[in-house]
């Protein structure tokens, strides 16, 4: 099989990693593993910035107050550090100038054959529109097709959510059609847009080279 890779069998490739630095108008960008005293900042973060986030993201029970408060965390944190270590996901943290300000997450990785995940994403609404987002899944994105081993990413997006179309069709990722009521956001099923792209379409060198050919980034 042309991409399978049977040198990765029964482990994770790629992880954990520290990926970057990029350097964009907001500032230095870089991604970590996520770590268990992020709890105050992401918490923090999510609370205040509820009302740009919930919009977007899947509803669960419980209210966004406690789901997002500081003692929600470190059981969120193991369930995020365990996928990462049995190989299905890539938790990621995205930090500016070395704070948190949100997270990259590479889920549902499948190993042979399909060699694919999804990739989701959220960030700090006083640091949107400066790069920083763009830059961070851009970071991700080339790991997956590096190191991790990738073939196929996948990102789900709501047809209004025009910040992330941006960073995605930025990217390079495609259109692949629309998934009508596909999840339940913000209390009701919502219609979202399918876009994926393959290690085919990566341009040469990757996405945070031509980030840095275009003058969108540059090499911290």
């Amino acid at each position: 099989m042309a991409h399978s890779l049977p040198e990765y069998a029964g482990r994770h490739p790629g992880w954990p990693a520290r990926l970057g630095p990029l350097a964009v108008p907001g500032g230095r960008v870089e991604l970590r593993p996520v770590k268990l005293s992020d709890g105050a900042a992401w918490s923090e973060i999510r609370i205040r910035d509820q009302q740009h986030l919930v919009q977007w993201e899947p509803s669960t029970p419980g209210g966004w107050a406690r789901r997002n408060s500081p003692g929600e965390w470190p059981g969120r944190w193991w369930l995020l550090r365990s996928a990462g270590r049995r190989g299905a996901a890539l938790p990621f943290a995205i930090t500016l100038d070395g704070r948190l300000v949100g997270q990259v997450m590479i889920g549902n990785v499948v190993r042979e054959p399909l060699l694919s995940a999804y990739v989701g994403y959220w960030c700090d609404a006083r640091v949107t529109n400066k790069g920083v987002t763009t830059a961070a899944v851009a970071l991700a994105v080339d790991h997956c097709f590096g190191p991790v081993g990738l073939h196929r990413l996948e990102a789900t997006v709501r047809p209004e959510n025009g910040p992330s179309l941006r960073v995605l069709t930025k990217l390079g990722f495609r259109e692949e059609g629309l998934f009508r009521r596909y999840l339940d956001v913000d209390g009701a099923w919502r219609d979202h847009l399918c876009f994926a792209q393959t290690v085919e379409e990566l341009p040469p060198g990757g996405l945070a080279a031509r980030l840095v050919a275009e003058g969108r980034a540059s090499r911290a």
